[in-house]
């Protein structure tokens, strides 16, 4: 209650498979890449015309072919060369084809599963060598970690298989970073199109595609576009609510292009005749052989193999978008999203979300594009259906000091906060959100046990506890988790200022400064005298390295909260449910009070829209709206 009336409120201020089972035969040699870390975007950036190392390949995955694959002997015929043991063939001819979604022999898993590396059988079995702390909980790696009886691959080496699969696991062209991972020169990036997501059978789930946009080169926009959708006719009763008009599932999976920041995916929960509301637009085609002719909305058969669409704007968070809300109330839920390429979440037995069966979508969609062409944003999301449903989720996305970063230029910052959560509380899921200059995300216990650690801001841990965490105490203390982000403000390594680190007024993109959030005012050089203070960014001439050369650029900021990746937020991401036979007579709740929640077989009774977890940054407008001008 106390969130829906903040949001409420601050809307109104803004209407593995190397030998023995994938790699590890002896012979060949283990190669180290040098360089630096990943890339800030898996889709652009690395590579350059101009390149001093004498190696070079015509994309990642050739090098990671010749680097990985056959200087660690995985191509030797005893191994995976002819011999094609566990049934896998690493030569050069077969190997991408032998990997992309081609399910283990030995796992649950695929041995590469575009865009999500935990659930890739290849980084699992190398991992396991590398660094096992990588590992998500609760998965076990069959066999001998890889390669086998042979030197564990580098971390740099592990880095460029993660950034390859995060990004799709294209087998053509450059992912960005990867480069330096190499040491070798590679062709300049290209947009990534990663391999659609099949949709669930129809007898367990449903898929929403979004509507495809234009993303230019050297372009970063935040867009909100509507849909209409009807699947009343295609859910069986067993997963419906006790109304029939709402579908209940208990596990999500999204898969889109790697140049995304996030996609939300939103229920306008205003009346569905306001379709044709005059806010949205006229309706349009959206691909297919009817493409940019008018359509109806309504009709899902109006644009044959397309979608019909409202128009596309420019929006933060959605805030603004479609029809008025009224009486200060926000007009939509978040139903859906993440923010990276490929994101799932199954919740634990008996858990479960429900939406309405048809009504009106809002598609919120923030892409950036660092390479020279232009592109098209895809995206799809499955909805897997729930066989058992006792326990409506509870979600998590503690928003309360989003925008505190505030480290000076060329300084660290660590900021920390309190959540408390509900008695009868069972956390089975966490998650982070900051931008790049987020380089740790921790959560502790009340009693200072560590529950949670990410490093890497745009491909934040999801980390699921099972059995899931109790939280039964009277005393809100013991049910309270404190959570904290390390922000690096363009320290390097060696403490000098790093002034490609820092925040950079110059690179705040239009989109953040059209809405007011995240413009900034340096007050810190960025080139000539690094480091030195400055006043605003008509004052270079402060920063020049000698008097009159001109070589001075005022361009560092503090940390300044926005919604874009040159600014930062400070979000805790989770689920849970409750289960009140944990809650005593003495607390004043009485657990026979469950019984009253669910039918006699079990089956909850709840006939409520019940939200699922959210995962990204916009999935609360209200909360960034409340922050505007700050």
């Amino acid at each position: 209650m106390q969130r829906a009336d903040r949001c409420r409120q601050l809307a109104s201020v803004l209407t593995v498979l190397f030998c023995a089972g994938f790699l590890g035969c002896a012979g060949g040699g283990s190669s180290s890449a040098s360089g630096g870390g990943g890339s800030t975007s898996p889709g652009g950036g690395g590579g350059s015309t101009q390149c001093a190392n004498s190696t070079s390949f015509d994309s990642t995955f050739a090098g990671i072919q010749s680097e990985i694959f056959e200087k660690h002997g995985c191509t030797d015929n005893l191994c995976h060369g002819t011999a094609k043991q566990g049934g896998l063939q690493l030569t050069a001819d077969v190997s991408y084809d032998n990997l992309f979604q081609v399910h283990s022999t030995e796992s649950e898993f695929n041995r590469v599963e575009p865009g999500d590396q935990n659930r890739s059988f290849l980084w699992l079995k190398l991992a396991a060598k590398t660094d096992p702390t990588k590992l998500p909980q609760g998965v076990t790696v069959p066999g001998a970690p890889m390669p086998n009886n042979l030197p564990a691959l580098s971390e740099d080496e592990l880095e460029l298989m993660r950034l390859w699969i995060f990004a799709g696991a294209p087998k053509t062209g450059t992912v960005g970073g990867t480069d330096a991972l190499l040491s070798a020169c590679l062709p300049p990036p290209q947009p990534i199109t990663i391999a659609p997501l099949d949709p669930p059978a129809a007898d367990k789930g449903i898929q929403f595609v979004m509507p495809p946009w234009h993303l230019e080169a050297h372009s970063e926009h935040e867009l909100c576009f509507a849909t209409y959708y009807d699947i009343s006719g295609q859910v069986p009763s067993q997963f419906l609510d006790p109304t029939g008009q709402l579908f209940r599932f208990d596990g999500q999976e999204l898969r889109q292009d790697p140049q995304s920041h996030h996609l939300i995916l939103n229920y306008y929960t205003g009346p569905a005749d306001n379709i044709h509301d005059p806010s949205f637009g006229t309706w349009t085609c959206n691909g297919g052989d009817n493409a940019g002719q008018v359509c109806e909305p309504t009709d899902l058969t109006s644009c044959g193999s397309g979608i019909c669409t409202s128009e596309i704007k420019q929006s933060f968070a959605c805030i603004g978008f479609g029809p008025p809300a009224t009486g200060g109330r926000q007009s939509f839920v978040a139903i859906g999203g993440a923010q990276k390429a490929q994101f799932d979440i199954e919740y634990l037995p008996g858990v479960f979300a429900q939406i309405p069966t048809k009504g009106i979508l809002y598609w919120n969609s923030h892409a950036f594009n660092l390479t020279d062409d232009d592109t098209t944003m895809h995206a799809r999301l499955n909805y897997y259906y729930a066989d058992t449903q006792q326990f409506p989720v509870v979600p998590i996305f503690d928003d309360t000091h989003i925008f505190d970063g505030s480290a000076a230029p060329y300084t660290t910052q660590t900021i920390c906060a309190d959540h408390v959560l509900p008695q009868g509380a069972r956390l089975f899921n966490l998650q982070s959100h900051t931008h790049k200059h987020g380089k740790h995300f921790s959560v502790t216990m009340p009693d200072g046990s560590s529950i949670y650690d990410s490093f890497v801001y745009n491909d934040p841990l999801s980390q699921n506890f099972n059995p899931p965490l109790a939280f039964d105490s009277t005393d809100p203390t013991q049910r309270t988790v404190h959570f904290c982000t390390f922000y690096n403000n363009g320290v390097a390594t060696d403490g000098s200022p790093d002034p490609e680190a820092v925040t950079r007024a110059s690179r705040v993109p239009a989109s953040a400064r059209a809405v007011g959030i995240g413009p900034c005012s340096p007050i810190a050089c960025a080139a000539g005298n690094v480091g030195a203070p400055c006043n605003g960014s008509n004052d270079n001439a402060t920063c020049d390295s000698s008097p009159g050369k001109g070589d001075g650029l005022c361009d560092a900021c503090k940390i300044t909260g926005g919604e874009s990746t040159e600014n930062e937020m400070f979000i805790l991401i989770g689920s849970f449910y409750i289960d009140k036979s944990g809650i005593t007579q003495s607390s004043g709740i009485s657990a026979a009070l469950s019984d009253s929640d669910v039918d006699s077989t079990g089956r909850s009774l709840a006939t409520d829209i019940i939200a699922p977890p959210l995962t990204s940054c916009s999935s609360s407008s209200g909360a960034h709206a409340g922050h505007v001008g700050n």
